[in-house]
């Protein structure tokens, strides 16, 4: 079983900037894939950003150029900086991880809104 913990939501004004983590836990697990995701009101969940172990790094069109994911495996912590925040941006934003045994763990999710 994988805990995931996330942090470093809130509300900013556009064009401002949020870093979000997102720290796992647990016993005898080893990350392949982190991703993160959100789902804004009335909408499906998103894939906003995903890193697998290689270290690349995949975007969703709406947030190139803006937004950098990253991990540090020796804390088996994910990051999201999100920069030149947009109202569009507003969602709650989920944590993703894939363990090497296959299994997927979703965070609580953290709040991310961005005012006009």
């Amino acid at each position: 079983q994988v805990q995931l913990v996330e942090s470093g939501g809130g509300l900013v004004q556009a064009g401002g900037s949020l870093r979000l983590s997102c720290t796992a836990s647990g016993r005898d697990f080893r990350i392949n894939a982190m991703a993160w995701y959100r789902q804004a009101p009335g909408k499906q969940r998103e894939l906003v950003a995903r890193i697998p172990n290689s270290g690349s790094t995949d975007y969703a069109d709406s947030v190139k150029g803006r937004f950098t994911i990253s991990r540090d495996n020796a804390k088996n912590t994910l990051y999201l900086q999100m920069n030149s925040l947009r109202p569009e941006d507003t969602a709650v934003y989920y944590c993703n991880v894939r363990t090497w045994r296959g299994y997927t763990y979703w965070g609580q999710g953290t709040q991310v809104t961005v005012s006009s």
